[in-house]
């Protein structure tokens, strides 16, 4: 799995607990997922279809430094199934995990189109 991103929990992240509130990392961790899609797809028109149960395994605290990774794990006609893992960059702590987001490809019309995909492509192999 690749960590691309780092969140710093700052203190408009937090929950009344004294936390990270869960709906900011469910934002970080959807953006993730579509500029993750976008650059595999090569289309920018793109959205999150599904979100599989989510497994909150500890909570951030402000000032700590998390890492959002995320694989794909099977390719459809239409769509990218991801996986997703957050941890603490410092500790490598657990913070969540989530066993499959789906992301759908749009045509111009808006409606779900073919990507042609079937394996992971690195952008630098596309410049070759």
């Amino acid at each position: 799995m690749n960590f691309h991103t780092r969140k710093w929990v700052k203190p408009e992240d937090l929950n009344p607990n004294g936390t990270l509130f869960g709906g900011s990392l469910l934002a970080w961790i959807d953006e993730e997922a579509a500029l993750y899609t976008v650059v595999q797809l090569e289309n920018k028109h793109i959205v999150t279809k599904f979100i599989s149960e989510i497994n909150f395994i500890s909570a951030p605290r402000q000032g700590d430094i998390i890492e959002i990774g995320i694989e794909a794990v099977e390719f459809g006609r239409t769509s990218l199934t991801l996986r997703c893992e957050v941890r603490n960059k410092i500790t490598r702590e657990n913070i969540l995990s989530i066993d499959k987001i789906t992301m759908v490809n749009l045509g111009e019309d808006g409606k779900p189109a073919p990507h042609g995909k079937t394996k992971i492509e690195f952008v630098r192999d596309r410049l070759q």
